[in-house]
């Protein structure tokens, strides 16, 4: 790749997502010029333009400024997610222009600065975001390029400094192997995006790959996860926790490590499966070097992150809940979470799928995990960078729930504008709706609908 300290100009083709914005303004913020490409306007594509991005909605070449067509100074960043044949694309390819993935990206930056990063099918990206405020809180100079919008920050992207890098190591398209970790943690290893790698070996494979790339004694994995480095958990591991209660809704805890027990501990965040990522962030950032004792004033601090068991609404008569959750393992830690908070109520469930692939690779998965809700609505499948598979479908995903002893009350399949309605005609307190797709702006509506006068 060209030196970026030769470039000047830098143009993002998918520049709204959440991992290519954090770039955009880092570069931003280098005193590069930096514009971009995306298909629809949103919250964070205006925020990047309030920063003075430059940013168009149409697919055209023409539409670019000059400045970034040049061959000596100018870079194009594009995220895998495009289509081959998008027309800037092609164009930039065909002008002899430097394009490459946003992978390629990170891991030139990550060469730069000591980098911490995260792996794992889930939890990688609250695991990162509690890493980054532990460290921001601490007073590391540090550079955080985070997977979701950081609460109370309402940013994907930190900056303090450059001696630190804290980065979500994405093993979609196998991303994460261009990193030049310093210290790694891995949350979990459970099979994903079978329709890149072909196969569950094939998938832990590469797990396997990254960890190489971790200088020895450096990997840390939480309990669960069958790789060799400091093991992290909640009943086993060099870092432990222990005396784990729930007051006020949240968990205080004691944490065993290799400096000593350490006592007092809080997180502000419902659902084990957070409470392990907690641990993990801290057990990466006391191997690093930062004081125990300092990280357990950070962690009390922590505001959370946006669509991870984000409460939309809390009121008397309903409580809503946002979730990012995706993929079986994941459904599993919010009904859990649910049903620790609210142990006594009905719990209606709201999920849309995403990609087809995933569905069909996992369809019984999602069956037994969804059936776990008392009542529950299924969207139509989320198709992200996909074309729709012959007899994949939410419909036929309800049909394998309606066949389970276990499967819930109510289990329909509905349309996007008609969720408001269905939640209020259901009158169920406890509503979590989940998914990646653009479900969030279906929450949106619907919260409005509800709190209309």
């Amino acid at each position: 790749m060209t030196n970026l300290q030769n470039i000047s100009h830098v143009y993002f083709i998918g520049i709204g997502g959440i991992g290519m914005s954090a770039l955009a303004r880092y570069l931003n913020q280098q005193g590069k010029t930096v514009a971009g490409y995306d298909k629809v306007i949103t919250a964070l594509t205006k925020q990047l333009e309030a920063e003075g991005i430059n940013i168009h909605y149409e697919d055209s070449f023409n539409a670019i400024p000059q400045e970034f067509k040049n061959v000596e100074q100018s870079l194009v960043i594009y995220t895998p997610a495009v289509p081959s044949d998008m027309e800037e694309l092609v164009r930039f390819r065909e002008s002899g222009i430097t394009t490459i993935k946003r992978a390629q990206l990170l891991g030139e930056i990550s060469k730069t600065m000591t980098c911490l990063a995260v792996a794992g099918t889930h939890g990688k990206t609250t695991t990162s975001a509690i890493l980054a405020h532990l460290l921001h809180e601490s007073d590391v100079k540090m550079t955080a390029f985070l997977g979701g919008i950081l609460e109370g920050y309402k940013t994907n992207y930190l900056h303090t400094g450059n001696d630190v890098m804290v980065v979500e190591a994405d093993e979609f398209d196998r991303s994460f192997m261009q990193l030049q970790p310093d210290y790694a943690g891995i949350t979990a290893m459970d099979p994903d995006h079978l329709d890149i790698y072909g196969d569950v070996d094939a998938f832990e494979q590469t797990f396997k790959d990254f960890a190489t790339l971790v200088p020895s004694g450096n990997l840390l994995v939480n309990e669960q996860v069958n790789l060799d480095g400091i093991e992290v958990g909640l009943s086993s591991g060099v870092y432990k926790a222990h005396h784990v209660v729930i007051a006020n809704g949240a968990y205080h805890f004691d944490i065993s490590t290799p400096q000593g027990e350490f006592e007092g501990f809080c997180l502000k965040l419902p659902g084990k499966h957070n409470l392990s990522n907690a641990l993990l962030a801290i057990a990466i950032a006391s191997e690093y070097g930062v004081d125990i004792e300092k990280l357990k004033l950070a962690l009390v601090t922590f505001p959370g992150v946006e669509r991870r068991f984000t409460y939309r609404m809390d009121t008397e008569k309903r409580v809503i809940i946002d979730d990012y959750a995706h993929h079986p393992t994941e459904i599993d830690a919010v009904y859990n979470a649910v049903l620790e908070m609210y142990p006594d109520e009905k719990v209606l469930a709201v999920f849309q799928p995403h990609l087809f692939s995933r569905t069909r690779d996992f369809m019984d998965d999602f069956a037994t995990s969804l059936a776990q809700f008392d009542q529950l609505a299924l969207l139509d499948i989320y198709p992200a960078r996909e074309l729709p598979i012959e007899g994949i479908s939410s419909a036929v995903l309800r049909t394998k729930i309606c066949a389970l002893d276990n499967a819930p009350e109510v289990n329909i399949v509905i349309e996007k504008q008609d969720v408001a309605e269905f939640i209020e005609e259901m009158d169920t307190r406890i509503v979590v709706m989940i998914g990646a797709g653009d479900i969030g702006v279906v929450i949106q509506k619907t919260v409005e609908k509800m709190t209309a006068v």
